[in-house]
């Protein structure tokens, strides 16, 4: 059945979880233009990839354990890193934290959201266990971003500032991708996002520490979404009103809450075509000063030694995420240091996976450029945020010139994108960097992820081990 496209002006709705939780029923993928199709192939591959890196890191080994101890040892869902079977719950659970560890997945710049790293992880393991095809996974996902991007949006800046907002509107996300792989209509759909939105959370309190709790966000956002959706199959209730509620999650989570990002645009807006890849191996608010950088440094021919102050201009958002990391002791620790990140672009001319390393930790040169960096706020790049990622960098030269450099996206973005050969590439890397895929496997996952649409079933997307 053909979906009717909506356009709606930015009206307030009376009901907005009501009416967002109706238009995801009801998506189909006749209904999809073929851009946003393309595109949630690309997000699918960029996704899987970055799962595979995560393998054998301390914090999944945990999880992995834990789900070989709790769940069973045998079922339809993959969890990728370890090429095991088990229920669709841990298989979420595990894949989830393993495709957020090296900070490669993707973001959607206005919600602030990772959506490919809490929405794949549950529609495969659901869809695995369903049997369901490549069409069917494709609309799951849309839905599944949809859901995510519009809640990130409404629950806005002040619920960022606290909140890790992949682990709270992250796990509707979820949910709502998990309903549309089970079939459920608008008033299940509502009660699944009530259950989601009664569980979500994610403190930013970690960053102090360099402890490991962003990949646990990731881990219960997939999970615990997927839970939502399939007990609202079997009946179970949630709050009806959980966004927008005289006790939900806005008036909880958020000084600034806006309904009419739940709604604005549907079936016109397609938040999924205006999700970002990540091509520093990084924290996201390190991207656009790192590609300034880089730029400034390439185009005046410097070399670190040139340098004695670099100024990287940013939002808030930025300060209030990367400010906490003052001396990186870990090596993710230092994929949100700016000093670090930065240091790598001026010494190595990159910030990729493999140039975040314990011997870059404690690399002299790499500490010494760290140190002549600072963040000031920049009130033009501030008013931007989230909609732009703009960059500019200030940088002094020992020969006493001050050389400014600034950038509207970084690269990545969606006026900005990664090609299909960049992300086949990516991908590549990505598969191969801790050993959880060869080459030769990596490149037919890639040419599987092409022909997506295609797809009888999503099963077995690497061999069992």
């Amino acid at each position: 059945m053909q979906m009717p496209v909506k356009t709606r002006a930015a009206e307030v709705s009376e009901q907005p979880t009501r009416e967002l939780c109706e238009f995801l029923a009801a998506i189909r993928y006749e209904s999809l233009p073929q851009a946003v199709v393309s595109r949630t192939e690309d997000l699918f591959l960029d996704w899987l990839a970055s799962a595979l890196a995560g393998r054998n890191a301390r914090p999944i080994v945990a999880i992995e354990h834990f789900a070989s101890l709790m769940g069973p040892a045998y079922g339809a869902s993959e969890i990728l890193t370890t090429r095991r079977r088990s229920s669709p719950f841990f298989a979420a659970l595990v894949n989830g934290a393993a495709s957020h560890f090296v900070e490669q997945d993707d973001l959607h710049n206005s919600s602030v959201l990772h959506p490919g790293t809490v929405v794949f992880p549950a529609v495969l393991a659901a869809g695995q266990h369903c049997g369901i095809s490549g069409k069917a996974l494709i609309t799951a996902a849309v839905a599944g971003y949809e859901c995510g991007v519009r809640v990130g949006e409404f629950l806005g800046r002040s619920h960022y500032r606290i909140f890790h907002t992949t682990g709270t509107a992250g796990k509707l996300a979820a949910a709502a991708g998990v309903a549309h792989v089970l079939g459920l209509n608008s008033d299940q759909t509502q009660h699944c996002i009530g259950s989601a939105g009664t569980m979500a959370a994610g403190l930013w309190e970690f960053l102090r520490d360099a402890a490991d709790s962003k990949q646990l966000h990731t881990a219960k956002a997939a999970a615990d979404g997927l839970m939502a959706a399939y007990i609202a199959r079997d009946g179970f209730t949630g709050a009806r009103q959980i966004l927008e509620g005289a006790q939900g999650m806005a008036a909880g989570m958020s000084s600034d809450a806006d309904p009419r990002r739940l709604t604005d645009g549907l079936g016109s807006r397609w938040a999924l075509a205006d999700t970002s890849f990540k091509f520093h191996a990084s924290c996201r608010h390190t991207h656009p000063a790192a590609d300034a950088l880089l730029a400034l440094v390439q185009e005046n021919r410097l070399s670190a030694d040139d340098v004695t102050e670099v100024v990287a201009h940013v939002h808030q958002s930025a300060i209030d995420v990367l400010g906490p990391v003052t001396d990186p002791q870990t090596i993710h620790q230092s994929k949100f240091s700016m000093g670090f990140v930065l240091a790598l672009i001026a010494l190595e001319g990159r910030a990729g996976l493999a140039d975040f390393t314990e011997a870059s930790l404690r690399d002299a040169q790499v500490r010494a450029f760290h140190d002549k960096v600072k963040m000031a706020l920049d009130p033009e790049i501030d008013r931007a945020y989230p909609r732009r990622w703009m960059g500019r960098v200030t940088v002094k030269t020992r020969d006493g010139r001050e050389i400014e450099k600034r950038i509207a996206s970084p690269k990545g973005d969606p006026d900005n994108v990664l090609t299909r050969s960049e992300l086949e590439d990516k991908a590549l890397r990505l598969g191969q960097y801790a050993g959880a895929a060869t080459e030769p496997e990596m490149k037919r996952v890639i040419a599987r992820v092409w022909r997506l649409r295609d797809e009888k079933d999503v099963r077995d997307w690497l061999p069992a081990s």
